[in-house]
């Protein structure tokens, strides 16, 4: 266990961050034994241990990122301001899927005050299709996906980080804005020193990155080859917009110089995104959907995020005693499996907003579950042709990362957000540093009229699903994950390692998963089960195969006045990080 905010192997500068000495604890090498579901300190029979801090804690895939929020914390700043300098860091320090020029969700909790009562809201930024988007616009001549478009200015959606953040500061935000965006600046303009994780991973994307001149001046060398691993990784480009954005807020990025930098980008390499979509574009603040598994009270992201999906997983699940079962029994990862085949036929029915209504509190309620959980066999597994079409409109009321905040104060922040593909577009328009997103890839092409058909001004729908989970009316989970089409069923096995095997947050995190997509799809198991696990559920009629590692959970349990956090290491370079 070490104290202090730096670390030698982490290269940033005391000045890049602004970090003073300060007492915190880290998930380095060795921490101390923790339970996340109460108890003594110390349980030897579970591997894994969270860090334990008293005043606070940051999680994230990023460890200079995670050692911003913390200092913002520190400083005596709250969840939210240490969230929003996060969300900025990792634009520098997580390129792949950290940014300013992509989208995302995030659940604020915010604990009542002599001024205001407590107060939990969803604020959904995910990227709106251009004005110009028509039907055909990533087709080939033969009316299909054109594979080479995601990599290209054509498939950029507009921005909604940016103003997804601002949107955060102005209700629930304590510092200066410029100050949460301050050690974004320095890290961008005096550099850092390059993980092994990221070096590997832009090394992987050269090639087409150095395609396009604005990304390649921005994240290669002069030569056009990657940075490479211990080496200082400056983008003075960067710092620049994450100056401007520092001094003009939301206005500077999406009406201000900065705005038309990109617009003209975006328009010169085959775009078609207009300034009068950016001055636009909106996020969009709500209500979290509702739901509860076993004891607990979940505030799930609604549509077009997927919240609803796990909360559906979760109902079905709730009719069965997995507890008794024994985790990663035959049983168990049966019946988590027939739930997954089910919530993934019923996700036809979500789609992107305003112009698809999708049924979201029907699909989240008990009710539907009561009657799909009738199509579950404990003793074989069902095939498309099984599943009948829901109907949950009965039950209506009228690389992509995550990282959670808690603070001593009693507010948390959840927040994934993403470029959709490993460094987005793979584009960055002239003199700006910004990476953009491929957003517009996540439309189902080639359709018309369905949920997730693409249209102007249409948000785009996601898997994403940052959650808090509450006990006696506090946040007691704050966690979200990565991971594409993993991240449904990777937080179903989460909320269900910690609330039906009570395990310590994490521990539940590097138990191994499974996933199961929809139709007749192969059941996915990560590598850790057991061989007779596999064949048992062979003989329950499932085609069984390997699978890459699913997810990365960053993760923060509430217990009295510990806060136990736990970087899932699925993903390089994650940290949890306690003040003490």
């Amino acid at each position: 266990m070490r104290f202090g905010l730096m670390r030698s192997a982490t290269a940033v500068s005391a000045a890049a961050l602004m970090l003073l000495a300060g007492p915190v604890l880290a998930q380095e090498a060795a921490v101390r034994p923790a339970t996340g579901s109460g108890g003594d300190i110390v349980n030897y029979g579970q591997i894994h241990s969270p860090v334990v801090g008293r005043g606070g804690m940051v999680v994230s895939q990023s460890d200079p990122a995670t050692r911003v929020g913390v200092e913002i914390l520190r400083q005596g700043g709250n969840a939210v301001d240490s969230a929003i300098a996060v969300a900025f860091a990792e634009a520098v320090t997580l390129p792949r899927a950290g940014n300013i020029g992509g989208s995302g969700y995030m659940i604020i909790h915010m604990a009542a005050t002599a001024q205001r009562p407590a107060q939990t809201i969803a604020i959904n930024y995910y990227g709106t299709a251009p004005a110009a988007t028509t039907p055909d616009l990533l087709l080939d001549d033969n009316g299909r996906f054109d594979r080479s478009k995601p990599s290209g200015f054509i498939n950029v959606s507009v921005p909604g980080t940016v103003m997804g953040m601002w949107e955060a500061h102005q209700r629930f935000g304590s510092m200066p804005w410029a100050d949460l965006l301050a050690p974004a600046v320095k890290l961008a303009e005096e550099g850092y020193v390059l993980s092994d994780g990221e070096a590997d991973a832009t090394a992987g994307r050269a090639r087409v990155l150095a395609t396009d001149p604005g990304a390649r001046e921005a994240y290669l060398k002069a030569d056009g080859t990657p940075y490479r691993a211990g080496e200082i990784f400056r983008q003075p480009l960067l710092a620049e917009s994450l100056r401007k954005v520092a001094r003009g807020g939301a206005d500077e990025f999406y009406k201000g110089e900065l705005a038309r930098q990109i617009v003209a980008g975006v328009q010169a390499g085959g775009g078609v995104i207009t300034m009068a979509d950016m001055a636009a574009y909106r996020a969009d603040v709500s209500e979290p959907i509702w739901g509860s598994y076993r004891d607990h009270r979940i505030a799930y992201m609604p549509p077009t995020a997927s919240g609803v999906s796990v909360a559906q997983a979760l109902n079905l699940l709730e009719h069965f005693d997995l507890r008794s079962m024994g985790w990663g029994s035959v049983d168990s990862l049966h019946l988590i499996s027939e739930a997954m085949k089910i919530t993934s036929s019923d996700r036809r029915l979500i789609g992107g907003a305003p112009q698809w209504n999708t049924p979201a509190h029907g699909l989240a309620s008990k009710e539907f579950a009561a009657e799909r959980v009738k199509l579950i066999s404990t003793d074989k597994t069902l095939k498309a042709a099984d599943i009948p079409e829901g109907n949950p409109y009965p039950y209506e009321s009228q690389d992509t990362t995550h990282y959670s905040v808690a603070d001593a104060y009693g507010n948390a922040v959840s927040n994934t957000y993403t470029l959709s593909n490993s460094y987005g577009a793979h584009v960055a328009p002239a003199g700006t540093g910004i990476l953009l997103n491929n957003h517009l890839d996540n439309f189902s092409w080639g359709t018309r009229g369905e949920p997730n058909s693409p249209a102007p001004g249409k948000r785009l729908g996601s898997t994403i699903t940052p959650m808090i989970v509450f006990e006696d009316e506090k946040p007691w989970l704050v966690t979200g994950t990565p991971g594409g089409g993993y991240i449904i069923a990777t937080m179903v096995q989460l909320i269900s390692n910690v609330i039906d095997h009570r395990l310590n947050v994490a521990e539940a995190a590097m138990r191994p998963r499974l996933n199961q997509g929809g139709g007749d799809s192969p059941l996915e198991l990560e590598g850790g089960f057991s061989p007779d696990v596999e064949r048992l559920l062979r003989e329950r009629g499932h085609t069984v195969r390997p699978s890459m590692t699913m997810g990365s959970t960053q993760s923060i349990m509430v217990e009295g006045d510990r806060f136990l956090g736990a970087a899932d290491t699925r993903r390089p370079d994650a940290l949890a990080l306690g003040v003490r």
